[in-house]
Parts: structure tokens; sequence; C-alpha cells
């Protein structure tokens, strides 16, 4: 007789798989909790100790380990001294596994989870059955994902056993999913006491495919979205995101998630066109849209906030690519939902926690991986270099600015008032030449500089960037300081009556 060891932490479609086994010809083994499962079903069912001789011990941690177990899936069938070594040692065939593994993911992501829940949530039964079954996929059908039970039921119903090509296909699916599995663990394990990220010696994620994307960057590269993206964000409306939506929707939620208070943030190239605040999202995107009128065509739109009818009402006036929000109201949706290309995106958890996050980039022959620049900076380590001191009002301005220039490509230069963006410059190879294009973009906004601050994402390296933005109207400046020639900057903005902070931090943005 056929035997399917069926043992699964997730019951989902459990009982459909065994009922088409046992219709097919197959003894069913199990262990636990699906055991029980089975027998309330009035499924035949026999227990992998009174099968093995041994029983389950050390609360559960040792029950499948056994050769009558492992043996029974690698032995191979058609090998004459295999055969004669189960047949002597009471081995038979284990022709199916169905196994699903510990929850160990689930666990350690739940907020305070203890160090020894996490450890007792390490399968190692479960992965080693699957490995020891997908080895052996010319015989033996291994299946690790309740998705995947209705290709073997279907199967067994038309033939009593399933195909080669379902077997290799499930070999492959159960061999990645301990590999990811192992990696979860090693980067828990490898995390410091306070649950902040490190670099380990050996670096091997493994991601799921979340969807297939219709193209790269450009129409002639191929593309694919890995991992729990749709765990963060869920579309509400709109067509298929494409890769560059997605580089977009990162950079926006990035930035979004610097501000505490009502904020619209518009996004063009992963660089912020504008970005404000109000009491409302409606007078947060004026500001936010009044920085620059003709980037934000085709952009991404986020905003800390729900997106309500009046804010909606705005942005139907453009073009835009995505929406990103906490929520959307339901006459916002359905105003939006006219436009049947807007995707519709609703952030549904809040970003990682600062310093849990890890950053990685190509580069031949490997991968770059830095930990994400999100840590906060307390104001104390701020420091005043210029006679002046910034005003209140300044002061404000400052912090928005800094929050702003830390999210735009270096070199970057923000001008900026307590609650709004006047200029940005990004990308440029030349600090002052960031400063000049601005101060440009200001101007054809119709946006007086007069009074602004201007924060720059690295220091200045030369006076001059310091007094182009002077000359624009610029009154308070941040950066971070660390030049040769920080005395002669500092110099440049007293002789100019400018405050200036110096925030020990740099922020570049490649």
């Amino acid at each position: 007789m056929k035997t399917a060891l069926i043992s699964l932490s997730d019951k989902t479609g459990a009982l459909d798989l065994a009922r088409a086994a046992v219709a097919a010809g197959f003894q069913i083994l199990s262990t636990g909790g699906t055991a029980r499962v089975f027998r309330e079903a009035d499924i035949p069912v026999r227990e992998v100790s009174d099968y093995t001789g041994f029983p389950e011990m050390m609360d559960g941690r040792v029950k499948t380990l056994h050769p009558k177990i492992h043996g029974a899936l690698l032995h191979l069938r058609d090998h004459p001294e295999h055969v004669r070594q189960a047949r002597e040692h009471g081995i038979g065939a284990i022709d199916l596994v169905a196994v699903n593994l510990y929850p160990f993911e689930a666990t350690v992501a739940k907020p305070g989870c203890a160090r020894e829940e996490a450890i007792e949530q390490i399968d190692i039964g479960g992965p080693s059955m699957l490995r020891s079954a997908a080895k052996n996929h010319q015989s033996v059908t291994v299946v690790v994902d309740p998705a995947d039970y209705a290709t073997i039921i279907a199967e067994l119903r038309a033939a009593g056993h399933t195909s080669l090509e379902t077997r290799r296909a499930l070999a492959q699916k159960a061999f990645a999913t301990t590999a990811r599995y192992d990696s979860a663990i090693a980067a828990y394990l490898a995390q410091t006491n306070d649950g902040g990220a490190i670099l380990p010696e050996v670096w091997a994620p493994q991601f799921r495919k979340a969807q297939s994307l219709r193209y790269g960057e450009n129409p002639h590269q191929t593309a694919a979205l890995y991992g729990d993206f749709f765990c963060r964000f869920e579309q509400l409306h709109g067509k298929e995101l494409s890769y560059n939506n997605l580089l977009d929707l990162t950079a926006a939620s990035e930035l979004i998630a610097e501000f505490d208070e009502p904020t619209v943030a518009i996004l063009k190239h992963n660089n912020p066109c504008g970005v404000g605040q109000g009491a409302s999202p409606a007078e947060a995107w004026d500001k936010a849209f009044a920085t620059d009128r003709q980037a934000p065509f085709g952009g991404i739109i986020a905003t800390n906030r729900p997106v309500d009818l009046a804010l909606a009402g705005k942005i139907a006036e453009i073009f835009s690519e995505v929406i990103v929000a906490p929520a959307f109201t339901a006459d916002a949706r359905t105003l939006l939902e006219k436009k049947k290309n807007l995707r519709l995106m609703l952030q549904k958890t809040a970003s990682p926690p600062p310093g849990g996050q890890l950053e990685v980039r190509s580069c031949p022959g490997g991968v770059l991986i830095q930990q994400a620049d999100a840590l906060p900076q307390p104001e104390s380590e701020w420091k005043v270099v210029t006679r002046r001191a910034p005003t209140a009002d300044e002061m404000r301005a400052l912090r928005f600015g800094w929050r702003v220039v830390k999210r735009v490509k270096s070199n970057a230069i923000v001008f900026a008032g307590p609650d709004r963006t006047l200029g940005i410059g990004a990308g440029q190879m030349s600090r002052v030449d960031s400063t000049r294009i601005a101060a440009w973009k200001a101007k054809e906004a119709g946006l007086s500089l007069a009074g602004s601050i201007v924060a720059s994402d690295a220091f200045f390296p030369f006076p001059d960037g310091l007094l182009a933005a002077a000359d624009a109207g610029a009154r308070a400046a941040i950066q971070p300081g660390g030049s040769v020639k920080d005395a002669d900057v500092i110099a440049a903005a007293d002789a100019r009556g400018l405050a200036m902070i110096f925030t020990g931090r740099r922020h570049f943005r490649h």
C-alpha cells in the first residue's frame, strides 16, 4: 500500500488532500494535532510513533527524526541494494509528504516576541523531511504549500499518482522554502540584543516572487517583484504597478514617514517635487503643488492622512500615476476611480522600525548592503555655528527642510518655509548648481525665497553655494558641516547675517 505522511501546522485543505490520498489507495501517517484532525473527520490515520515504534519526546522536538521515516523517503525504489536494506530493517516506502513548517517568521514578527519563543518555533523535523522527499522526487511527491493541493488532488483522482513533471516542480519549491526558512532564522539570530540589524558574514535571503512586471525601467528589460510588498501595501484600483512605480512608491513612503503632521508629498523619479503641511490634506496639497506645477504631471502622491473628497478633487485635476495613503474615504475613491489607470495604494503597515531595515543594491559580482538611513537624530546633536541663532520660525523651517532634503538625490538643496518647500535642486554634480536650480525653480513657480531657509544634504565645500542661497533670499541654513572650508563658510554666513546649524550627520542619496 502507498503511504502519505501529512504533518501540518497550517491545516488549510488538509482534509481534502487526505481524502483524495485515501481514495487513491494511500494509508495516512501523521503526527499530533494533524492526526487528531483526521480522526475527528473519520479519516483513517496511523500515528508516526506507532509506525516507527518510537514515541514523540522532548515536547515534540523529536518525532519524525527516525530511519524508518527518512529511509522510507530516501531509498531508491529501483536500486536492489536499497530495496534489500529497507526490507531487512522493516522500512517501507513513503510516497507523498505534505509538510508546512512552524511559523517562525510570523512568530518573530510579533511585537515583544521573546527569544525563547522564537527558538521553539525553529522547525527541525519538517525541513528534514522536505529535503529528504525533495531529493528523491523521482519517486516521492513533496508538498509544502496548500496552494498546490488542488494540482495533487486532481492528478491522484485521474491517475492514482502524480506526474514526474509535478514532482520536479514541487521539489524545487520545497528546497526554495527550506532555504528561505533557514535564511530567516539566520537573520534573526544575527540581530543584536536590542533588535538592531547587523551585517552577517554570509547574507543569503530568500524571497518569493510576488508579481511579474511588464518590464523593468525600460521596455526591453525584464523584471519581477519579490518579497512581502503586498503585506505592506494593498492596491485598491488602477492598472498593474510598474517597476518604476514601485521605485517611486518606495521613495514616497520613506519621505512621508518623516512627518507626523498632516503632510502631502509629490514625487517624480524618486525626488520630491513639493512637500506641504496644513490643517487639512487639501491645504497641504496646495502648498506642495505650488512648489512646482509642471513636474508633478505623471508623478506619485503620498499623504500621511486619509484622502478625502476635498483632496481627491484637487488631485483629479492633474494626471498622476499613483496615490498612496493610509486610507481613502468612500466619496474620494468614487471620484478617483473614474480614472481607470490611476493606481490607488493603501499603506497597510508603518515603515520598518528605525535601523531595522537593510538597503541592497547590485554591483559587479555581488551586492552592496547598508543600514537604511532611518535612524532618528536628536536635535541635541545640532549645533548653531554662527553668531546669530535661528528665530523660532526659522527653526521650524529648518526642521522641515532637513526632513525633506534627506530624501532628495544628491547633491541636494531645498529652500523651505516652516510648512512647505519653495525650491528643490536635486542630483547635480555641483552643489552650487543645485542651489541655483532650486532658486530658479522657485522663481518659475512664482515663490519668493525672501526669509526662507536652505537645507543641504552634505556640507558646502566652499562658501559659493551658501552665498548663492543668500543671494536668493535665504536667511538661515542647515547642513552637516565637516568641510575643510567650514570656517570660511561660517564667516560668509556671519557676513550676510545668516543663522546656520551644523547637524553632524550627512544624508547622501546616490
